[in-house]
């Protein structure tokens, strides 16, 4: 298996995803081709003797900050770009990218194209607790959307829970203002009724306090209330760690404890923690397309190439297309 890897996307590029690359081929093996600048990569690589990563020279970089679809127009020979088209041909079974997300979904519509019976493609985000994990998805890929988009959200979420974690015909969740069926807007009204009617295992209306909770295994929600949603849990995540680290260094007494419950804080923070999680399947596209979050170091990078090989051997993109059609 080969997964290839945008070395040049994101804050920490290319330091720390070539260090991840080296990491996930070393404790889970395959090969990793590396998609970025070679005079950037090759003096990175030079300080492993590994065999199995190789360099794809692109010379251009998506920034951030630049218009998705103005950037993967103007910039062919970009790391997105590149990384995308050896997925097209199939020299490469994956592609993980932590770089500018809009510019990775427009890349992998225009040149994968989507799913035959998919709309729209949606971007998951895993939500993990120690007792618990589920898959909320859109988190941004669709700001506006439609009730037929929702419920093929909750069928791509279903298959990816199935497949890729053995969740056992996973439970689904409409994300709402309250668990009647009366409540919500027009769009989540309406998306209800189509989800009622499918043959997904439909558990009616969620809350947000109820992601948590486990009594679902796949929330859909539209992109900008998903997205909204994610990065308020990771800035309440933020204030809690903050918060958390000035009460201790305030009373002393308080660190004697902290030292019989680290296990437990471990765990916590572990649940919380993206690095954790590696990246967001971009399902509804004609590969297998993992967004790694921007900020990702070698740990982050490793669970995301971890991720990436985990859809590509049990199958997630047939099992995606099978479940639509």
């Amino acid at each position: 298996m080969r997964i290839a890897l945008d070395a040049m996307g994101g804050e920490r590029a290319p330091h720390e995803l070539v260090r991840g690359a080296v990491e996930a081929c070393r404790e889970h093996g395959g090969e990793i081709v590396l998609v970025g600048r070679a005079s950037a990569l090759e003096p990175e690589l030079a300080n492993y003797r590994l065999r199995n990563i190789s360099i794809v020279n692109a010379d251009e970089v998506v920034d951030s900050e630049e218009h998705p679809a103005q950037a993967v127009r103007q910039k062919q020979d970009s790391s997105i770009v590149v990384g995308m088209n050896l997925l097209k041909r199939g020299d490469v079974s994956a592609l993980v990218s932590a770089g500018n997300s809009g510019a990775i979904m427009v890349a992998a519509l225009h040149i994968l194209g989507s799913i035959e019976g998919i709309e729209r493609p949606a971007l998951g985000f895993l939500f993990s607790t120690p007792w618990h994990s589920v898959l909320l998805l859109d988190v941004g890929a669709n700001a506006d959307c439609k009730p037929s988009f929702l419920l093929q959200f909750a069928q791509m979420g279903s298959v990816y829970m199935e497949r890729v974690f053995g969740v056992e015909r996973p439970r689904i969740g409409l994300l709402s203002n309250g668990e009647e069926e009366s409540k919500g807007n027009q769009l989540v009204r309406e998306g209800h009724k189509l989800l009622k009617s499918s043959s997904l295992n439909f558990v009616g209306n969620v809350e947000g306090n109820d992601i948590a909770t486990g009594v679902a295994d796949v929330v859909v929600t539209d992109g900008f209330t998903g997205n909204v949603m994610l990065k308020t849990g990771e800035g309440l995540g933020e204030m809690l760690f903050q918060s958390l680290r000035q009460a201790l260094a305030k009373r002393p007494y308080f660190r004697i404890a902290a030292f019989f419950l680290q296990p437990t804080l471990r765990s916590v923070i572990k649940s919380l923690d993206y690095a954790e999680h590696g990246g967001a399947p971009l399902l509804g596209v004609e590969g297998n397309v993992i967004i790694a979050h921007g900020r990702s170091d070698a740990k982050a990078i490793k669970n995301a190439i971890f991720i990436a090989k985990r859809a590509v051997e049990q199958g997630v993109l047939e099992a995606v297309r099978r479940g639509i059609t």
